[in-house]
């Protein structure tokens, strides 16, 4: 059996060695070194700023990496700033997104030092506007608005793409403010993300187009200077392993060219699962295996409760069989323990001889892995989380049992 490209060989046999009961119901992997190395080449380009979307993976050890790497850091809630300072990390490096802000969670947010919001409505205008009034800083906040664009050729992904969702106004309805009417507010920039996990440099660089003349229109009928053009991330993995892998250094060409024809001072993605996801692995035993009118499936340990993306998506992560086979492959349906339909992790090609208590390792799971899971349904174990640095196993999180969270 040849392992797949995504996974990195030199982790087998770490993995076969790790013999713990606590992680039989699963658990997570990241190599700190292979995210470090990806990370250094994604800083190698002076054409845009890149914040971490925290979303994807708030592990400390994940932040710290980002950190030394010159990374600036996306959060969306509290949890995520206390997680993003707990670190080290200076707030004025801190950038809050999120459709849910209140006036209390701004004035939170500004007192802990946070200067630069993404606004999603009028309100949140109004009230970041009055908390700074009220309790002045020394310096005006950032202010990007978030603006909420349709296209013709209308197309549903994670994001939304063309569908209606929460995240910032239309162009039409920002139209009825005026910049010079927050004055305890710096609003210098616009923020315009919808489409998630694309795959296509020639699609993105098409949508990224056609945003800068709605958007570059809507900041002059405002007052706005606009020095700030924040594109959100959006930016894909192939976990479907069908060859369609987008070019970092098309991605650069093609952003200069927006830059340039939006005439911004800077240019902004917030990068989630482009950043940390091929870092990532998760382990799980196979529990049982049996077949269902032709189907062969296997039962997991784990399932949705642990990676809920598949079905949230259809898009399952990428896997392999921990050890060697020579055994030729053929598809199975792999099923988690939960008393739903749901919880399915594809349908997947494994060697024939797969069998119960072998593991399986899933690729891709250093983004939407551990925080996006489902882990209190049917009160199973949460999962643990280690990092991998100089082939050295480290627990960083340990695995609980439901007792730990029960009431």
């Amino acid at each position: 059996m040849t392992k797949p490209t995504w996974f990195d060989t030199n982790l087998e046999s770490t993995l076969l060695a790790h013999q713990s009961p606590e992680d039989e119901q699963g658990y997570f992997v990241y190599q700190l070194d292979t995210l470090k190395k990806h990370l250094a080449t994604l800083q190698q380009q002076d054409v845009i700023k890149l914040w971490f979307a925290v979303k994807a993976n708030p592990l400390s050890k994940v932040i710290q990496t980002l950190d030394n790497e010159g990374f600036d850091f996306d959060v969306a809630s509290a949890g995520e700033l206390s997680q993003v300072l707990a670190q080290g990390v200076n707030p004025s490096r801190i950038l809050n997104t999120g459709p849910a802000k209140s006036k209390k969670q701004l004035d939170a947010f500004v007192k802990k030092g946070v200067g630069t919001f993404v606004i999603e409505s009028l309100n949140q205008l109004t009230w970041l506007n009055e908390v700074v009034k009220e309790k002045p800083a020394s310096e005006k906040p950032t202010v990007l608005l978030r603006v909420q664009l349709q296209w013709p050729d209308g197309e549903k992904n994670p994001l939304g793409g063309n569908s209606l969702t929460p995240f910032g106004l239309s162009v039409e309805e920002w139209q009825h403010i005026k910049v010079s009417d927050y004055p305890e507010l710096n609003i210098c920039g616009l923020h315009i993300f919808q489409w998630g996990n694309m795959l296509s440099n020639e699609k993105m660089y098409s949508l990224w187009g056609q945003m800068v003349k709605p958007l570059t229109e809507l900041a002059n009928d405002i007052g706005m200077e606009l020095k700030i053009l924040d594109l959100g991330g959006g930016l894909g993995i192939d976990y479907l392993g069908e060859g369609k892998t987008l070019a970092w250094q098309q991605i650069i060409s093609d952003l200069a060219d927006i830059k340039a024809k939006a005439g911004v001072d800077e240019l902004w993605l917030e990068l989630g699962r482009f950043a940390v996801a091929e870092c990532g692995y998760y382990v799980v035993p196979v529990i049982d295996r049996k077949t269902n009118y032709g189907q062969e499936q296997l039962v997991l340990a784990a399932g949705i409760n642990h990676l809920i993306r598949p079905a949230i998506t259809d898009q399952p992560f990428p896997v392999t069989l921990l050890r060697q086979s020579n055994e030729s492959s053929q598809y199975f349906d792999l099923h988690g323990p939960l008393c739903t339909s749901m919880d399915k992790l594809g349908h997947l090609s494994l060697p024939k001889d797969v069998e119960v208590g072998d593991e399986l390792v899933f690729g891709y799971c250093g983004a939407y892995g551990f925080t996006e899971s489902m882990p209190f349904f049917l009160c199973h174990q949460l999962a643990a989380e280690y990092v991998i640095q100089e082939n050295k196993l480290v627990e960083v999180r340990a695995a609980k049992p439901a007792s730990s969270y029960l009431a």
